[in-house]
């Protein structure tokens, strides 16, 4: 095949990779994003001050709004709403955050509850941006015990917003007076007549074009690495907020003749339907940190390219991405990379089509929700260090734009639900669900190359680590604190292997939907490279239990290694279907042939014939 038959070929497996990547409505559902955020009012300069950069991200969001035709039709639809956020989480973190909390946390929210009977348009037009009070000082994952109270009155028929302690003041929330005039949905307790009837939110003016308003306390918290974001401690000192401050509906209301009413008897089931936008969030989370691992991957190759060392002999030189030590680790979080697209799309597609009538559905839905959230952005961590590691000390600088990403994956890591208190909940979920019991089948004549048996042996190395929680629950002392300490640590590795078939299926899915060719004959090698890996982390369990042979654990680095090097030769075409638009990478010197010139000094001695005189 001829030098120009291998080009074909190559942007021909490039698009059919894309076309699985990015879906049949790629056109309408990323095309839109792709093209405004290479504009160049979205290219920000590198070295930029905080709070520059601060009023940098507030000043497109507002550009970002003025191009989205209907912002509530947007938020309403949660798939299209997450393809937004994987082109903006590479662009800025800042950006991407605020764009979240505006839109989805609170925009959406305000969507869901409105059905026409809220005036929107101050929110929906930013002349109003929107912010998110729910977390607290002393209340986390716990939000359902927040002490932030409103005190509903009869007499004057409004709530009286408290904080009344110092773990009550609401944690992290970007209530600054930066970016112009904020309204907050603020999460608190509501009493009526003494009476505590859960956690709701309320419509909170915080801010104008001049300062905080009266009432409210907000301080900045110290920087977070890596983020301009304006993080602040906010209070509130008896506001007063009229009775459609409520974000109301069946879960619970005040009726027009001051009487609480809910059709919803559990408080905590109140509370978790007034904060129905976290799982979005999640999914949203999960978008950006796949986006900006493919922006990053994409970036880490073409640098393991254009970067030359001394080759084999003094006198030759050879591009780093050519060693197996540097390319290897590159290509699993290339597969890596690819089974989380899958997977968060699987999840958003879920959640999109959840069943609100069916409440055993709507659990499950939620469940793989959150599942793909802390799997995702864990591995979006993993995939972040390979890519800052290959760039070497590149990598570190800030104008290359990588650390700032992998401070950003930390704090996407803890947003909308800690990643280890998500999997702690799923593994008690698990542990409660009814399964049957972990039984071996033959292994003998099985194949490491056939993806099915890879699956088989994933859903295998699940069941052993819950099984080991059962038991470890069992044998611990009777008390409820010990057998759950107990259970979990096995627990925990069982729901991380769960998230690892979760991804490995999705992404198996979407093979099978390929037709058949060389293009299928890849993205299989991919998930073939990646569910080995699955594997191999748990091949002495496979091979106790007699769901290995022996021969075939010795035979699993050697198929690995055959898989990878067929991948090594096909990495371009990996990264080239990620779609990452060239303008993505203005600015940042790694991503240029010849980065080497971001470094050139015109006063150089090199640009000199002669020496400068003393």
């Amino acid at each position: 095949m001829n030098a120009k038959a291998n080009v074909m070929t190559a942007v021909h497996g490039a698009e059919a990779l894309r076309s699985v990547l990015f879906g049949p409505e790629e056109g309408e559902l990323h095309a839109p994003w792709r093209t405004l955020l290479s504009a160049p009012p979205f290219r920000r300069g590198a070295g930029m001050p905080s709070e520059e950069h601060l009023e940098w991200a507030y000043e497109r969001v507002r550009l970002l709004n003025e191009a989205i035709e209907d912002p509530l039709a947007l938020v309403r639809d949660p798939v299209r709403l997450a393809c937004m956020h994987e082109w903006l989480g590479f662009v800025d973190p800042t950006l991407s955050s605020v764009s979240t909390i505006h839109y989805n946390l609170f925009l959406g929210s305000l969507a869901v509850e409105s059905a026409d009977s809220r005036d929107l348009r101050p929110y929906v037009d930013m002349r109003q941006l929107g912010t998110f009070l729910l977390t607290e000082v002393a209340h986390g994952h716990d939000a359902a015990a927040l002490e932030t109270t409103a005190v509903y009155d009869r007499a004057t028929d409004s709530f009286t917003l408290h904080t009344p302690n110092t773990g009550a003041q609401k944690f992290l929330a970007n209530t600054s007076a930066v970016g112009g005039p904020k309204t907050g949905l603020v999460g608190a307790r509501l009493l009526v007549k003494g009476k505590d009837e859960g956690i709701f939110l309320f419509l909170v003016p915080l801010t104008d074009g001049r300062g905080v308003l009266p009432g409210i306390r907000v301080r900045r918290l110290p920087a977070r690495l890596g983020s301009a974001h304006d993080h602040c401690l906010t209070s509130f000192d008896r506001v007063q907020v009229p009775r459609e401050a409520m974000l109301g509906g069946k879960h619970g209301r005040i009726t027009g003749d001051g009487v609480f009413t809910s059709e919803v008897p559990e408080r905590r089931h109140r509370f978790m339907t007034s904060i129905d936008r976290i799982m979005t969030g999640r999914i949203c989370l999960s978008a950006g940190t796949v986006g900006a691992a493919r922006a990053g991957l994409t970036m880490a190759v073409r640098y393991g390219r254009n970067r030359h060392i001394t080759g084999l002999t003094e006198s030759s030189r050879l591009a780093v991405f050519d060693l197996r030590s540097h390319h290897g680790p590159l290509v699993e979080a290339i597969a890596t990379v690819y089974a989380m697209n899958m997977l968060y799309r699987e999840a958003a597609r879920r959640w999109s089509e959840r069943d609100r009538t069916d409440q055993a559905a709507l659990g499950q839905a939620a469940r793989f929700v959150s599942v793909a959230k802390a799997w995702i952005t864990w591995q979006s961590r993993s995939v972040g260090a390979q890519i800052r590691e290959r760039c070497g000390a590149q990598g570190l600088l800030v104008n290359n734009g990588i650390v700032q990403q992998l401070m950003a994956m930390e704090g996407v890591i803890t947003a909308e639900g800690d990643n280890q208190a998500i999997m702690v909940q799923v593994a008690t979920e698990l542990l409660l669900a009814r399964r049957p019991a972990c039984v071996p089948g033959s292994p003998h004549g099985r194949s490491l190359t056939d993806t099915d048996f890879l699956g088989e042996l994933l859903a295998a190395a699940e069941g052993i680590w819950l099984d080991r929680a059962q038991a470890a629950r069992r044998a611990a002392p009777a008390q409820a604190l010990a057998r759950r300490n107990h259970a979990m640590g096995p627990a925990l590795r069982g729901v991380d292997v769960h998230g690892h078939r979760l991804a490995v299926r999705a992404l198996a899915d979407a093979v099978a939907a390929m037709p058949a060719g060389p293009d299928r004959e890849l993205l299989e090698d991919v998930l073939r490279l990646f569910a080995l890996r699955g594997v191999a982390a748990h091949s002495g369990d496979l091979l106790c239990r007699g769901f290995l042979t022996g021969e075939q654990v010795e035979e699993l680095p050697v198929v690995m290694e055959g898989v990878l090097a067929r991948l090594a030769g096909q990495a371009d075409v990996l990264v080239e279907a990620f779609a990452v638009p060239e303008e993505f990478f203005e600015g940042i010197p790694i991503a240029s042939a010849d980065y080497i010139a971001a470094y050139d000094d015109p006063e150089g001695p090199w640009h000199r014939a002669e020496p400068v005189a003393p």
